[in-house]
């Protein structure tokens, strides 16, 4: 891990100072290296420290697309079949060991978990041997074991089994020693962190987008579908449920423009802002904003001042297969997909002009994560503040009607399978309702999660998880190769690594 090394003994005590907005919000003059032996002195070193702990979630956020761009909700686009050849590969199952895009996901996976670690090593004692208790230490701590779950539930989703440490941060020292853990392992660990998470963390929090009780339960029934432990999902799940502290909103789309950040279906929503702009183009995937927006967008876009949009680079465009795949009525498919040449039309005084996506083109762009005038500052690429909605409230009660069809308990399946359902319909009554029971309801839970959740990164792990990828993404897609993305070649020339099958 050669590389990821690097990142850690450089940043590993970065220390990120908040402000005023979103709790992520930081100065980059204001982050200062401190030596291991003065670290940890104060509740406020401990506070400020956990911060940076949160801060590589928003680096990953090419996990979102890769989720939609290997399945058939999207293409991967671009301007030319040389343009983002990292996800084109992912779209075409040519991917290689040597994937950038791969890379970087592994190692800033691995630089929160090695910040999480460092804050569990001191966790009794500071590195000085001495005991900073505070008030609020034991929730603060159920962050971060969130955090390192999160982050090793993005690395076994997408890798499988890899290297587990959770007592220490990694130094030069353990290049070349390290081994792949089995998934179970891993998953296990999961299982652990989450549980302990739970039973310390609020069910509020002071600033949005901190971790709450419902979030670690939320990712724990998650986890735990994966695993396809049906029995233990359904209870964890219906503890948020019956909490009642989430709703759907009415309006579908309402979810994702930014007055609707952190809204009553959020349930956990990472953070992105854009008060003290950084960037550096030579590692796109670290600005202070979301980059995947700017991909989202449509290819110089323009028109008067009152057209909201701002243009993009026309990639992870969905596909055609995805638009058709709704039913008439269905609000989600234009809270989902944007149609420019429909919106054009119905819109003459807003003179919008634009160029057709050059590459892939079929029409539609993700309205979801839709660039927007006036949501982004410094260099505007790299720096959109739009949230990524990573756990909704639909997502639960779609979880749980899963986990109660695979429970043989089809009536609460239906129950929650129908909320979902009623709000994409707008309707009160019974007239779009799912009355199916066993294998038929299963399936048709898991075309809700699509048509729910298109474009928020999910389709891709559901099918591989639920074993329905090589029947729905066709000769393409290698079984027993493809479930898995390859293992960076770094990792496998530095540390020795297995490659998984195929690669």
């Amino acid at each position: 891990m050669k590389t990821y090394l690097k990142i850690a003994a450089m940043m590993g005590l970065m220390v990120l100072v908040a402000s005023c907005k979103k709790f992520v919000d930081y100065n980059p003059t204001d982050s200062y290296l401190i030596t291991a032996s003065s670290s940890l002195q104060s509740a406020s070193d401990y506070q400020t420290m956990e911060i940076s702990v949160y801060t590589p979630l928003q680096w990953l956020n090419q996990v979102v697309p890769i989720g939609d761009i290997a399945s058939d909700n999207s293409v991967a686009g671009g301007e030319s079949a040389s343009d983002v050849l990292d996800l084109q590969q992912i779209d075409q199952f040519t991917v290689t060991p040597t994937n950038g895009t791969l890379t970087s996901i592994w190692q800033y996976a691995y630089e929160g978990i090695n910040r999480a670690n460092y804050l569990t090593q001191y966790q009794t004692n500071n590195p000085s041997g001495a005991q900073v208790n505070f008030t609020g230490k034991d929730a603060m701590y159920g962050e971060i074991y969130f955090l390192r779950a999160y982050y090793y539930f993005t690395l076994v989703k997408m890798f499988g089994g890899v290297p587990l440490f959770i007592d220490k941060r990694l130094d030069f020292s353990n290049s070349g020693t390290l081994q792949r853990a089995a998934p179970a392992a891993v998953y296990a660990q999961m299982e652990a962190d989450l549980t302990k998470a739970i039973s310390v963390l609020p069910t509020i929090q002071s600033q949005p987008g901190r971790v709450t009780k419902y979030a670690a339960q939320a990712l724990l029934g998650k986890v735990y579908l994966y695993e396809k432990k049906y029995t233990s999902a359904a209870p964890v799940l219906q503890s948020v449920i019956d909490a009642g502290a989430f709703t759907l909103v009415t309006k579908f789309d309402s979810i994702f423009v930014k007055s609707g950040e952190n809204g009553p279906e959020s349930v956990f929503e990472i953070q992105y802002s854009n008060s003290s702009p950084y960037y550096q183009w030579s590692n796109v995937l670290q600005g202070q904003g979301n980059y995947s927006v700017q991909q989202c967008g449509v290819r110089q876009m323009s028109g008067t001042s009152a057209m909201p949009y701002a243009a993009g680079w026309s990639t992870n465009l969905p596909s055609v297969n995805l638009y058709n795949a709704y039913q008439a009525g269905d609000q989600r498919q234009p809270g989902t997909l944007f149609d420019v040449a429909a919106y054009a039309t119905a819109n003459p005084a807003l003179n919008v002009t634009y160029q057709v996506a050059p590459y892939e083109n079929t029409g539609y762009y993700n309205k979801k994560y839709l660039p927007r005038k006036g949501q982004t500052s410094g260099q505007p690429e790299l720096n959109y503040l739009n949230n990524f909605r990573t756990i909704r409230y639909a997502d639960v009660l779609l979880m749980a009607a899963e986990a109660y069809n695979q429970s043989n308990n089809d009536a609460k399946a239906q129950l929650y399978l129908n909320q979902v359902r009623r709000r994409a319909f707008q309707v009160a009554d019974a007239s779009h309702d799912v009355t199916a029971t066993g294998a038929t309801l299963y399936t048709a839970i898991l075309n809700e999660r699509r048509l729910e959740l298109a474009m928020e990164g999910e389709r891709f792990f559901d099918l591989v998880r639920t074993g329905q990828a090589a029947t729905v993404l066709g000769s393409a897609f290698k079984t027993g190769k493809n479930e898995l993305f390859p293992i960076p070649q770094q990792e496998v020339t530095v540390s020795g690594l297995a490659q998984n099958p195929g690669y």
